[in-house]
């Protein structure tokens, strides 16, 4: 497992350069709201294609594995995600607002794809 926790850090270059793509081009083009739906449209197409090259060639042994790895990468995503918020200064309220999806947030799809995208790759190319 070790393997796939050093992966988890290209998933967080990956975000990290989505959400400057976001605040650089899309933002200034659209909505805040709208420009956050769309980058999180983007983040879970380059979160696919990066799942897309792990199973290819670092090929989870099991499908426990791949969700093993998938909930590991869930707790970082989370860790990291509200760790870093803390110390930009913004309440735990103000960061589960981005969680309501009956508000217009779509960002827990991300959480959700982080943690079962590996296993659902893993089976659509090897079943």
């Amino acid at each position: 497992m070790l393997k796939y926790l050093l992966l988890w850090f290209p998933m967080l270059l990956l975000a990290i350069l989505n959400g400057a793509f976001r605040e650089r081009a899309i933002v200034p083009r659209t909505s805040p709201g709208v420009a956050h739906r769309i980058s999180t449209l983007t983040l879970l197409l380059l979160f696919a294609a990066y799942f897309y090259v792990l199973v290819r060639t670092v090929p989870p042994g099991s499908g426990k594995q791949a969700l093993q790895a998938g909930l590991m990468w869930l707790l970082l995503t989370l860790a990291f995600e509200f760790g870093f918020g803390r110390y930009r200064g913004l309440s735990y309220e103000q960061m589960l607002s981005e969680y309501n999806i009956l508000a217009g947030k779509w960002w827990v799809l991300v959480p959700i794809f982080v943690t079962v995208g590996f296993w659902a790759m893993n089976n659509l190319l090897y079943g």
